[in-house]
């Protein structure tokens, strides 16, 4: 069975290996995986700046595969199901703990980027009918982690508004779930091209941040001095501050992404004096995750994949994704 193992060298991320196959025990489930995808803490555990990174840890959380043996006792899923893990393999429903958040896949334990993977059965989700492989291969972080951020813990409701930081692939999952919800989206990228791309998927209002650095300032000027409702913070501690000051008294915002850094300064005071909701999101449990797919299934949302690679384009995929050109999702088919 071939598996991609981080092994950094000059010259890649990843290294292509052959390991021997694992038989499901009781309760377990062997999947034949068929795509897989990228997200900014795959990079970070490539480079090992995403904590102690295992070295030889099979990387990737986000992937999709067919159930093709049963361990005993499983009733959940059955052979030929298309499903998909958990991020976290043992956050079930609940509140989080050490021992679920310590079950992540692609860096605390051995993750998706392999040809078959034996899984508990408590950990997979049925995906939607109506995706493809690539984009089902897409929903267990980046979908997940924009819906835990705006229904979840933001409560999202019809009307409000949504200010959306880059177009990454929690960020256009964002946009796609704001206006699944009758919401209004603010989308901020320093990419003409995106911001057209993030127009034709339904952003009311598109700025340059390039142009407009100070961009907390325009935020509040399409708001009528407001401010949103809602941040999908994912630049981390260069843009936390400018997200403070975009949000409305008694604003929320989910903080997500570290792309900026994971150190700074934190403006406690406007958190104070605007009574704001500061939520650190990281992505959720599989009864969340069950309810997302609800969702998207109802609507018949499709997840915006913006290039495919092939398995032993692995590190070609990686870098695609350094580079942040991308617009949604990269996404590695495996099968």
């Amino acid at each position: 069975m071939r598996v991609a193992a981080v092994r950094p060298e000059a010259d890649r991320f990843f290294a292509i290996e052959d390991r021997p196959e694992i038989q499901p025990g009781p309760g377990e489930v062997r999947l034949r995986m068929r795509a897989a995808s990228l997200n900014y803490r795959d990079l970070m555990v490539a480079q090992n700046r995403y904590g102690a990174t295992t070295p030889g840890v099979v990387p990737l959380s986000d992937g999709v595969g067919e159930v093709i043996e049963l361990g005993a006792g499983v009733t959940r899923v059955a052979i030929g199901d298309r499903v998909s893990p958990n991020f976290f393999r043992d956050w079930i429903e609940g509140e989080p703990d050490g021992a679920k958040l310590a079950s992540a896949f692609g860096g605390d334990i051995d993750g998706v980027l392999r040809e078959e993977l034996v899984v508990p059965e408590t950990a997979l989700v049925q995906v939607p009918k109506h995706l493809s492989d690539e984009e089902a291969a897409s929903l267990s972080c980046a979908g997940l982690t924009a819906w835990v951020a705006l229904f979840e813990h933001g409560k999202l409701m019809p009307g409000e508004t949504v200010l959306i930081q880059g177009t990454g692939g929690v960020s256009v999952f964002a946009l796609q779930f704001a206006k699944l919800a009758g919401a209004r989206a603010i989308v901020l990228s320093s990419s003409k091209d995106k911001l057209e791309r993030a127009r034709k998927l339904g952003a009311d209002h598109l700025i340059d941040r390039g142009a407009t650095p100070d961009w907390e300032k325009e935020v509040l000027k399409l708001t009528g001095y407001r401010g949103v409702d809602h941040v999908v913070e994912v630049g981390g501690a260069g843009t936390l501050g400018r997200s403070l000051q975009a949000a409305r008294i008694g604003g929320h915002v989910a903080v997500i992404g570290v792309l900026t850094g994971v150190t700074g300064d934190v403006p406690t005071g406007a958190i104070l004096r605007k009574l704001l909701r500061v939520h650190g999101v990281y992505v959720g449990s599989r009864s969340q995750y069950e309810r997302m797919n609800r969702a998207i299934e109802a609507a018949k949302l499709r997840p915006v994949v913006d290039a495919t690679y092939r398995f032993d384009q692995a590190n070609d995929a990686l870098r695609a994704l350094e580079a942040a050109q991308h617009f949604g999702k990269i996404v590695i088919k495996i099968a």
